[in-house]
């Protein structure tokens, strides 16, 4: 995508998907779940704003529109052959 707000909040969701996953496969993790719990709230609030933002960012609403149309022509090509 071209705008640079989807690509930060991208790289924040992602940053806490691996942080997440991290604290999930720690051996401290068997003894307190805590950690890996506050990583999990951090990387759903960084999934929460990277959905926010893709609902009215207009490049990200032009991608989807187009990917839409283009899943649209395969399929009335599928049905044509």
């Amino acid at each position: 995508m071209g705008c640079p707000i989807c690509r930060n909040l991208e790289r924040a969701f992602e940053a806490g998907l691996s942080e997440y996953l991290e604290a999930r496969s720690s051996a401290y993790h068997r003894f307190c779940t805590k950690a890996a719990a506050y990583k999990k709230v951090d990387m759903e609030r960084a999934r929460y704003e990277l959905e926010e933002h893709r609902f009215v960012c207009v490049s990200a609403v032009r991608v989807q529109t187009l990917s839409r149309a283009r899943d649209v022509s395969t399929r009335l090509r599928q049905v044509a052959a």
